[in-house]
């Protein structure tokens, strides 16, 4: 039988974190996630079992992914909010609808007083559904496969390059008015 020897930490060695606590504290970090939670799911299967039957090639699949966030008024949680990142998923074959999935996966977070009020929206319009996907892409792998198909795999989402797609209007008279403003005080 192998002996046990009672190890103690070498002197000005740093004691190890117990287990259970946080490296961070709390009050350092942007964001906190609250909870997270599907809002809605949705499958519809309108053509079986005929959509089934095996070779009939890949249907021709639609995905639309979208994503929205709402301030929640909270007394006790000044920055409070809820995300809601849309996944749809349309496969069709010639003009037959196969199967469409559609889930609605709620983000509620609260932003750390410190952060700037200018960089909560693309906070929460990009870093949180960034989180929030692999959630998504698991919850619509699994429902295609129970409702008889292979899995859908969703590829990776750049959620910066759809904010700034979404937003670019808005972004670019955010860097117009500043410029304007200079201009009148150079007159």
């Amino acid at each position: 039988m192998a002996e046990k020897k009672n190890r103690q930490p070498e002197e000005g060695a740093a004691a190890a974190p117990k287990a259970g606590t946080a490296q961070m504290n709390q009050s350092d970090m942007p964001v906190t996630i609250l909870a997270q939670y599907v809002r809605d799911l949705s499958f519809e299967n309108p053509n079986t079992p005929a959509s089934l039957r095996a070779g009939q090639g890949a249907p021709e699949m639609n995905i639309h992914i979208g994503m929205d966030a709402r301030k929640i008024e909270d007394a006790a949680i000044p920055n409070l909010y809820e995300v809601v990142l849309n996944a749809r998923a349309e496969a069709a074959r010639k003009d037959q609808p196969v199967f469409i999935a559609e889930i609605l996966y709620g983000v509620t977070v609260s932003i750390n007083e410190k952060v700037p009020e200018e960089n909560h929206h693309p906070l929460l319009l990009i870093e949180i559904p960034h989180q929030a996907f692999p959630h998504v892409r698991q919850i619509l792998s699994d429902l295609t496969m129970q409702g008889g198909y292979p899995p859908l795999l969703l590829n990776p989402v750049d959620f910066h390059a759809l904010y700034t797609q979404r937003f670019a209007a808005e972004m670019a008279k955010d860097r117009e008015a500043p410029k304007a403003g200079e201009e009148e005080k150079a007159d």
